[in-house]
């Protein structure tokens, strides 16, 4: 028996890990969201493996534009973000998934984005920034090109954050370039097609072994990555420099 044989025989349970997905869609429910048919795929990986799963549609939310924790300290008069950030702060995961317009990520995609990056300076109890230990991914679809710049913005801002990201962790759907079927309509081949589907499953498994390695490990060390050490003037592996300090 191959190790290859071994390993694919194993009974894989990532039971207490926490996901959240992120459809942001420009439809609010229940309108059908053809971005709710490749996050219902990943989402149902991971929920056949014991991950807790929660999809958040925000365009269904008042969330607040900004980059503040809380826009209502800010002159707005409500903001749902600080609510759906606890959920955020629970989990293990995070995917964010949306169509593409006019080749590039949907206006609701990019206030999440800012709406996540708001809440990066929070520190957790060892030090570190709230997002270190969290692993993340990205969901696409469209009929017009922009899969791969749609992903390549989500990664690099979750990563900037401090979200892991791990290998092969983005995959979408695109149709013809032009006015054509989306990803649920009928005769689209969206749901059909194997390209789509391996890379949506490998990416949630991606995501799932990711996690779960972190929590093993207890995270990444909070060691040279910790502000209070910076401030603190900690030797981080830098020659001393009191003057560039």
């Amino acid at each position: 028996m191959t190790e290859h044989e071994q390993t694919s025989d194993l009974e894989w349970d990532f039971t207490g890990l926490k996901a959240v997905f992120f459809n942001c869609t420009l439809k609010r429910s229940p309108e059908l969201s053809h971005t709710s048919g490749l996050v219902d795929l990943s989402a149902r990986v991971m929920r056949n493996q014991g991950v807790e799963v929660e999809i958040i549609r925000p365009i269904d939310h008042a969330i607040a534009t900004g980059v503040y924790p809380d826009m209502t300290e800010h002159g707005w008069e409500q903001d749902a973000w600080p609510e759906i950030f606890e959920h955020v702060k629970a989990a293990d995961i995070i995917v964010v998934a949306g169509p593409i317009w006019l080749g590039d990520n949907s206006s609701v995609t990019k206030q999440i984005i800012e709406r996540l990056y708001a809440m990066s300076g929070v520190t957790k109890a060892d030090g570190q920034y709230i997002y270190y230990g969290k692993v993340g991914g990205a969901l696409i679809t469209g009929n017009e090109d922009g899969v791969k710049h749609c992903a390549m913005n989500i990664l690099y801002s979750l990563q900037h954050i401090g979200v892991t990201i791990p290998p092969g962790a983005d995959a979408g759907w695109i149709g013809p370039v032009g006015p054509g079927p989306s990803y649920l309509d009928e005769g689209s081949g969206g749901p059909e097609s194997d390209f789509t589907n391996r890379n949506t499953t490998f990416m949630a498994w991606n995501l799932m072994h990711m996690a779960k390695l972190l929590r093993q490990a207890g995270g990444i060390p909070a060691w040279g990555n910790v502000p209070e050490q910076w401030d603190a003037g900690e030797d981080l592996g830098l020659d001393p420099n009191p003057e560039y300090r």
